[in-house]
């Protein structure tokens, strides 16, 4: 078994488990970790837990130290270098006339490379790209296309729940969201409300989908014709959470009908309404 906690890499780099080696980190403390080549840094988004050696992402790496004053300082130096070489890269792809649009770069903690982030309709040459840059700034360079999930969580920004992005945040990867997810959930199906910074579906639409399609077990589906103490009526739309579904009865009048969570008894509601 292992000791581990999870550190985003860099400014926008993986998450990843990393050992701790014994240390004690909080969450948010920025520290210094075992890289490819050589060092980097990252930050602590979660408490200690132990792993089993079967769910160890190989391979495991470890957490060299809690970063000191001098880590620190040298990681604004790094941050503060930033709009320098993103500055040049814009130039060398407006000269190379390349279709892509320059994200965000950052470099490792030694800055033995820089990385470049950037998207693009298709797939990109940048070979050349590569070559100007590595004889600009004498290190290693990794240019990485990214999609427009992967900009937003970049980026940051706030949702429409008024809080800061998930994805900029906590969410270790993107996991698939799908429009049946907000079917189930009766949202309404308006990509200006399902959708987030990133013109995608929101990822948040399947936090709580298991546990909706768990309330819709045993519910009638809308447009189904059903039978009540008042006749027999058309669902015309459910509520998962309340385990109900409302009824337009052959006469034109609508009730609720409420099911019983556990013997999936359907039974009326006193509220009745005409159409």
């Amino acid at each position: 078994m292992y000791e581990v906690v999870q550190v985003r890499l860099r400014e926008a780099g993986k998450i990843s488990y990393f050992s701790t080696g014994g240390m004690k980190f909080k969450s948010g403390d920025f520290v210094i970790v075992e890289a490819d080549r050589g060092l980097d840094y990252g930050q602590v988004i979660s408490e200690a837990e132990v792993i089993l050696d079967s769910d160890v992402e190989e391979p495991l790496r470890k957490i060299i130290r809690k970063a000191n004053p001098w880590d620190m300082h040298q990681m604004e130096k790094n941050k503060k270098k930033v709009k320098e070489v993103m500055d040049t890269c814009t130039k060398k792809v407006q000269g190379r006339h390349l279709p892509m649009k320059l994200i965000d770069a950052e470099f490792s903690f030694d800055r033995s490379k820089i990385i470049f982030y950037f998207t693009a309709e298709g797939r990109i040459d940048f070979r050349d790209l590569v070559k100007d840059l590595a004889n600009a700034f004498k290190t290693r360079i990794e240019l990485k296309q990214i999609g427009v999930r992967d900009e937003a969580k970049m980026l940051g920004g706030f949702g429409p729940c008024g809080r800061v992005l998930c994805c900029a945040t906590y969410l270790k990867d993107f996991e698939p969201v799908t429009i049946k997810m907000a079917k189930e959930q009766n949202l309404p199906l308006n990509p200006t409300k399902i959708s987030g910074l990133c013109g995608r579906l929101m990822c948040c639409l399947s936090y709580e989908h298991k546990t909706y399609k768990e309330l819709m077990k045993g519910l009638p589906q809308e447009g189904e014709i059903i039978k009540t103490e008042k006749g027999s009526g058309k669902v015309v739309s459910l509520n998962a959470l309340k385990r109900s579904v409302t009824v337009e009865l052959e006469n034109g009048h609508y009730m609720v009908v409420s099911f019983d969570k556990d013997k999936n008894e359907a039974r009326g509601d006193k509220k009745e309404h005409q159409k």
